[in-house]
């Protein structure tokens, strides 16, 4: 047994006896933190662990896979970025989960067991603005690969708005891996829907189509918050919302039908959030190439400030770097994943967000592994592959949530090539309105 493990044991224990880790002293508080807001009746946890009774019988499984760190699930690496949420236990809280049922996962007093934390039951920030529910229900097979199904919302919106928060509320949280919701003012996605014969449409990676705005997303365990006072989502009236929802299955058929709740802006905006991407489409990896390397840059034409951070790889992926290097030479971590969970894949929301100046060069590296030894290489034995959207091609790609000092600048920051002028143009007018 470590030092660490032996000197936090010690810390707790009582005046007399042994020096072994009980539930109500040294785990439950552990648990209630970093497990429970998955691993309760309801949400996307396989099991509860809302109780003695409910943790005594998986203790086994929760050493193991804290022991391994694949759960709970974060994959970014410590020091590389200050996320908000950040699920990662550690050492000392590794060591008691797995002293704890090496000694046979004592409870301790469960008289003085903290009580399990109370979720908000409900709409988290009370009624929403505007509730978009999927207009029916989404079969989900029993067996078979993980789903992304997009299901075309129209919103009735009738006057140009800016949104402060959007809550995802899922039908069915066992089946529902994640969910992104995107804006469409061209009814391209009413065409891709149209063309599928299933409730809404597949894809893999995007929407299908360029969309004209995002609205967020949702990941189990995620909260709902409001932005900043004076930041928001552009939402233009007569858009169509693209619920894209990621779901994989779980041994039985299931159905979900998925709901949204829309919070618009409570105070005037004067920054639009925007998204800005660095990626590499030039990929090609040979067949057994465990260490294949893409980078990428972008330079920033004007300031902006980050908020948060997505990366994306497929089946391949092992890790990916994202930073920024500041004219001055002064370089700042926007994050490092490794390894990269495919099945579990984040947005990274800054907990202080971060002031780059013009000129700041984004960098990007990403790692592929194409050998037999990746258990989720989908090929045995390996074959090339090159860069699509399918979950068998591969791709390397950083996405950035971002805000400028002036909306111009975000347009021209994600659109410097003019060819958004029209939308520019919607979201100017709004503006003036707002400061009107």
């Amino acid at each position: 047994m470590s030092l660490l493990l032996l000197a936090f044991l010690d810390a707790e224990r009582p005046v007399s006896g042994p020096a072994v880790p009980t539930y109500a002293r040294n785990v439950a508080h552990i648990l209630n933190r970093s497990c429970v807001p998955c691993h309760r009746p309801g949400e996307s946890g396989p099991f509860s662990l809302t109780s003695y009774q409910e943790a005594k019988k998986w203790s086994s499984m929760i050493a193991l896979t804290t022991k391994k760190r694949s759960m709970p699930p974060w994959s970014a690496v410590a020091g590389h970025g200050d996320f908000v949420g950040a699920r990662v236990l550690t050492a000392a809280e590794i060591g008691v989960l797995d002293a704890w049922h090496k000694a046979g996962a004592k409870p301790g007093n469960l008289a003085t067991a903290p009580p399990s934390p109370k979720f908000t039951q409900g709409w988290q920030l009370g009624e929403p603005d505007m509730v978009l529910t999927m207009p029916e229900d989404v079969d989900i097979p029993a067996e078979g690969q993980d789903q992304l199904r997009n299901i075309v919302i129209p919103s009735g919106l009738l006057e140009d708005k800016t949104v402060g928060a959007l809550e995802f509320r899922p039908g069915n949280a066992k089946v529902v891996h994640h969910a992104l919701v995107f804006l469409d003012n061209s009814q391209a996605a009413r065409k891709l829907d149209a063309a599928d014969p299933g409730v809404g449409y597949l894809s893999f990676g995007g929407p299908g189509f360029m969309p004209s705005g995002s609205l967020g997303g949702w990941a189990p365990g995620g909260t709902t918050k409001w932005l900043p006072d004076g930041v928001g989502r552009y939402f233009q009236k007569g858009s169509d919302v693209v619920l894209q929802v990621h779901y994989h299955p779980t041994g039985k058929p299931e159905k979900d039908q998925s709901k949204i709740g829309i919070y618009f802006s409570r105070k005037p905006v004067t920054q639009l959030v925007g998204g800005i991407s660095v990626e590499n489409w030039q990929i090609d990896i040979p067949a057994g190439d465990a260490d294949y390397l893409r980078t990428a840059s972008y330079t920033l034409p004007k300031d902006l400030t980050v908020l948060s951070v997505t990366p994306h790889m497929h089946l391949l992926g092992k890790e990916m770097r994202a930073r920024a290097i500041l004219p001055d030479g002064t370089r700042r971590p926007l994050v490092w994943v490794k390894p990269w969970n495919f099945r579990w894949q984040e947005t990274y929301v800054l907990r202080e967000p971060m002031k780059l100046p013009a000129g700041t060069r984004l960098e990007l590296e990403s790692w592929h592994d194409n050998s037999a030894k990746n258990p989720t290489n989908p090929f045995n034995p390996p074959q090339r592959v090159t860069y699509g959207e399918g979950s068998n091609d591969e791709m390397s790609l950083c996405i950035l949530e971002v805000t400028t000092n002036r909306i111009e600048d975000l347009l021209y920051t994600i659109n410097d090539n003019g060819q958004q002028n029209r939308v520019l143009e919607r979201i100017l007018s709004l503006a003036k309105r707002k400061k009107e």
